[in-house]
């Protein structure tokens, strides 16, 4: 072997070892499963998917999440983080998914990987049960609605409100909050997810009243989110086959009916519009 030659197949397995490694950090499931934990980041003030009762975190998303990481074998590390600083914290490598419920949108798909959904995210609207001057999603034209900031709940009430000549929209930090206005008269009304508010009705029924018909838009879904790359293929397929497992032995039918009372079968394969 001549000298130059030498340095050439010297030189290609430096770059075959830089490949492999390259590779191996590229693969997030595999430091997942090597760390033994996937950090995840929520806002745990969205009940029934995120809940802090007497301090303990609790919801649907603790249970769903909690035998996802169960299939995979490793330990969730719960972080209560505001809505806001979730995408942009994953992005920058923060925590390995957002696993409050964030809606599947098209502008959302080009820039993250969403995993299966996870329930239904249709926008509906609540009023205060003593409330006799709106009864449809019509009625809003108008008046105060209240909404969560950031989320496409906030944009969908936006547009509808535009499409009825005007609705005062007003932003909250978390839903509780704008819950609170509602019950003290602050508010018209407060626009969210169907399964958000429905599950508000059946704990505080003396208070709130959903509109019938209570949604508006097109229908939608809430899933988890990754970051957008190949990094994150194999933990989103792993997340995917978890999910699956778990639909088709029950345990997914269970955890719905346990937070919302009800059973909604939900898309295969994740909704690209």
């Amino acid at each position: 072997m001549s000298f130059h030659t030498s340095i050439r197949a010297a030189l290609l397995g430096v770059a075959a070892l830089g490949l492999t490694a390259a590779g191996a950090m590229a693969d997030q499931l595999a430091d997942i499963k090597a760390a033994g934990k996937i950090v995840t980041a929520t806002d745990m003030h969205y009940a029934p998917f995120d809940m802090l009762i007497d301090g303990v975190y609790q919801g649907m998303t603790k249970d769903l999440f909690d035998e996802v990481a169960k299939e995979i074998g490793v330990e969730p590390v719960y972080q209560d983080i505001p809505w806001t600083a979730e995408l942009p914290g994953l992005e920058v490598g923060k925590f390995d998914i957002v696993i409050a419920p964030v809606t599947i949108t098209p502008e959302r798909l080009e820039r993250y990987t969403f995993t299966l959904p996870i329930a239904d995210a249709t926008v509906g609207l609540v009023k205060a049960a003593s409330n006799d001057a709106i009864s449809k999603p019509e009625d809003i034209k108008g008046k105060k609605v209240g909404v969560q900031q950031g989320t496409a709940q906030f944009r969908q009430l936006q547009a509808y409100g535009e499409s009825l000549g005007g609705v005062d929209v007003r932003e909250y930090g978390t839903t509780d909050e704008a819950y609170a206005d509602l019950a003290a008269g602050r508010l018209d009304a407060v626009a969210g997810s169907s399964p958000n508010l429905a599950y508000l009705v059946s704990q505080r029924g003396d208070v709130f009243k959903l509109l019938e018909p209570s949604t508006f838009g097109q229908p939608t879904y809430f899933a988890w989110v990754l970051r957008k790359g190949d990094d994150s293929a194999s933990f989103a397929d792993a997340i995917k086959d978890a999910m699956l497992k778990m639909t088709d032995d029950g345990r997914v039918k269970a955890i719905q009916e346990k937070w919302l009372g009800t059973y909604t079968e939900l898309p295969r394969e994740v909704p690209q519009s």
